[in-house]
């Protein structure tokens, strides 16, 4: 669908103003006790809306491509890495390591799904219909899905990283995103779905479900001793670290990126990009950072302060989604399913293989393929007070996430026809 010559808007910061209102209604109306907004929130996720709202923005011509493009850059290069910061700063691997082997094995077989799912994909397609992954330059199918495997491994934060590392075209990128955000909804719709019958999905595999009670009064305890009302020093101290390192890592990306450049083998691993170097630097020193005392910053809000800036993030892309390009493509929606199928047959078989409870397949899954937009939601379904191991599984994602989508990028850039 072609966009108007002339839009409605096209002044970065009222369109930013658009996605700040259109955020805040989305939350407001999503925590609100009205029935019937509870009813609608019930089977429309809210962060779909982050998506859609502005992507109709997009469609219909009230936002200009320019400013669009204005807004999702300041997104992408100063929010983007200050939330992956400090969501990577409040990883607590002693944590994630007593949630007990099991709950690592499903997260990380997740993972392999994902990373496996998408090349697997592009080989049954090519069988089924080569046209449909086929393509070169920016808009190449393959390239195009590597926005979903961010997406999928860790969230929309690793999924603006996959778009710009690997160069990824507007049309391909739009399509792309809508089978993302739909697929990826079913997926967590069945997921909410089992977790409403996990009794007795747990009883019939024979899952040993007494760590989950233990795990409720852990974590419930946990945020008892730590969690505090911020304070204006503590909201300073947030955006000191995560706008500082931003910076800094900006810094060496200008150095690094100019360095590789010289090299022709580095384009293909994009190490000549400045905004790769941007977001592995980010990822890499927010972890470092993790072993340090600086993690304690999430006792104050840390990362609800990122996912503020995450949701920014969502919206920007949203921006760029033509809610009709999927028309003229219903083979991607094909493409995505048998993607997740594969992820998802891989964590039912090993689910059922180590008797895993059902807990930890469900948010193991979601806190690769939602993040930490959706993952305590799947939590919160088991039991109010396990919202929060679906944070730190996500939060773990984030971390790996830019790493093994990388990596799902290259595999799917290899056996791209």
């Amino acid at each position: 669908m072609d966009q108007p010559a002339e839009a409605m808007i096209s002044n970065p910061a009222v369109v930013m103003g658009l996605l700040a209102i259109i955020l805040g209604v989305i939350f407001k109306t999503a925590h609100s006790q009205n029935r019937q907004w509870k009813k609608f929130y019930k089977y429309v996720p809210a962060l779909l809306l982050c998506y859609f709202l502005p992507s109709l923005l997009n469609t219909f011509g009230v936002v200009d491509e320019k400013s669009a493009k204005s807004v999702y850059h300041v997104a992408s290069r100063y929010l983007l890495p200050a939330c992956l910061i400090l969501l990577t700063i409040s990883i607590d691997l002693k944590a994630i390591i007593n949630l007990g082997p099991k709950a690592l094995i499903m997260f990380l077989t997740g993972t392999i799904g994902i990373v496996i799912g998408g090349p697997l994909a592009i080989l049954v397609m090519s069988a089924i219909n080569p046209e449909v992954v086929g393509g070169h330059g920016p808009d190449a199918v393959w390239r195009g899905m590597t926005t979903i495997a961010g997406s999928w491994i860790g969230g929309g934060a690793n999924q603006a990283s996959m778009k710009e590392m690997f160069e990824v075209g507007g049309d391909i990128f739009s399509a792309m995103v809508t089978v993302d955000v739909i697929v990826a909804n079913i997926w967590m719709a069945v997921l909410l779905l089992m977790a409403g019958n996990h009794k007795a999905i747990d009883a019939k595999t024979g899952a040993d479900t007494t760590a989950i009670e233990d795990l409720k009064q852990r974590v419930e305890a946990y945020h008892a001793e730590h969690a505090r009302l911020p304070t204006l020093n503590d909201y300073m101290t947030i955006i000191a670290i995560a706008f500082g390192i931003t910076g800094f890592a900006h810094f060496c990306g200008d150095i690094l990126a100019p360095y590789f450049d010289q090299f022709a083998w580095a384009q293909e691993y994009s190490l000549n990009s400045t905004f790769f170097w941007l977001i592995v630097i980010s990822t890499t020193i927010g972890i470092s950072l993790s072993f340090t005392r600086v993690r304690h910053i999430e006792a104050f809000g840390a990362s609800k302060v990122a996912s503020s800036f995450l949701y920014i993030l969502v919206a920007s892309i949203g921006l760029h989604m033509n809610v009709m390009a999927i028309l003229d493509t219903p083979w991607f929606f094909v493409l995505g399913a048998i993607w997740m199928l594969t992820h998802a047959a891989l964590m039912l078989i090993v689910a059922k293989a180590i008797k895993a409870p059902l807990f930890y397949m469900a948010v193991g899954s979601q806190a690769n393929v939602g993040g930490a937009a959706s993952a305590p939601v799947v939590a919160s379904a088991f039991h109010p007070s396990l919202a929060p191991v679906g944070v730190l599984l996500a939060v773990l994602g984030y971390g790996v996430g830019t790493y093994m989508a990388y990596i799902c990028g290259l595999i799917m850039q290899s056996v791209a026809p």
